[in-house]
């Protein structure tokens, strides 16, 4: 018969309480540690930005990107070390022996590691990107040909906010290109296609004209590092004369700053009367005169029958 007195005693539920209590410590001291670690890592950003800026390190907002994307990273890390020890602990405390789980995880590692070079490979391409400073969260790049907004930077993959929302994934080994599109500063670089007959210098002093103007405007003038650059004459084409010219802006601006100027070159060249040139190509029939008299004969008779009807 058991013994229901002793079973229900405190003195045997006291090492399960016991054990119960230091389970929630440890969950409650984990959680505190998340949050001392995140406040820790955000003093420090804000430090080592001012330090930067300090030592001439470059731009504001070029310093808080790179700030925020190895800031993001490290907090992932250490949440994950935190949480780790944590459970291996409460394990413990559940009576649970680790050691030959912590030693099966060695074993297993060291297998998964054979075949597992795909992930090293991409776990030590996204450490060069982070250290090299090749690109950070919230610049606009271009990596194996697809573009986007960089929304994060993980040790082993890199992810893209497509312009249609399309959410693309790369891992950091399989990243052969990279063209960051906002690192300190952009350009907009823009091309017409102006008629032959146009005055190229009168074209070149309305788009200065219009750069003028956007940089005495907001919420351009603050976007605008430069005046805008008139490149000259780029091409002699079939269709027209090329003039191509640029704006020099702030990171993530410059596709502001050219709608904008798309927009008043329109107003301004139907203003003063300029051509863009169109796409269409004029063609020449060289007719003996013998046909060219039968063509004259036939516009003549649907003349005079439009005339009667």
């Amino acid at each position: 018969m058991p013994n229901w007195s002793r079973l229900l005693s405190l003195e045997h539920f006291e090492p399960m309480l016991y054990n119960l209590v230091r389970i929630v410590l440890i969950v409650v001291f984990a959680y505190i540690c998340t949050i001392g670690v995140g406040r820790l890592l955000r003093t420090l950003r804000v430090y080592t930005v001012r330090m930067m800026q300090h030592a001439g390190g470059g731009a504001e907002y070029e310093l808080e990107k790179r700030a925020d994307t190895i800031g993001n990273l490290a907090r992932k890390t250490l949440f994950i070390i935190i949480w780790i020890i944590a459970w291996l602990m409460i394990l413990k405390e559940m009576n649970f022996d680790v050691r030959p789980l912590l030693a099966g995880a060695g074993v297993a590692g060291v297998a998964i590691g054979f075949g597992a070079q795909n992930i090293v490979k991409d776990v030590l391409g996204g450490f060069f990107i982070m250290m090299e400073n090749q690109v950070r969260v919230n610049d606009v790049a271009v990596i194996n040909g697809k573009g986007g907004l960089v929304e994060e930077i993980n040790l082993r993959t890199t992810v893209l906010r497509g312009e249609d929302g399309a959410v693309h994934i790369f891992p950091n080994g399989g990243i052969q290109s990279l063209s960051n599109l906002t690192r300190e500063y952009s350009y907009y670089v823009f091309s017409l296609s102006m008629d032959y007959k146009e005055d190229t210098d009168r074209v070149a002093g309305i788009l200065t004209k219009i750069g003028g103007e956007l940089q005495g405007e907001e919420p351009y003038k603050s976007a605008i590092l430069a005046p805008v650059e008139i490149m000259g004459v780029d091409q002699l084409a079939n269709s027209g004369v090329v003039v191509k010219a640029r704006f020099k802006t702030v990171p993530l601006r410059q596709w502001l700053v050219g709608r904008e100027m798309n927009r008043r070159i329109k107003q301004h060249f139907d203003a003063a009367k300029i051509e863009i040139a169109s796409s269409s190509q004029p063609i020449y029939l060289q007719v003996s005169p013998e046909l060219r008299g039968e063509l004259k004969e036939v516009v003549r008779e649907v003349m005079q029958e439009n005339s009667a009807s």
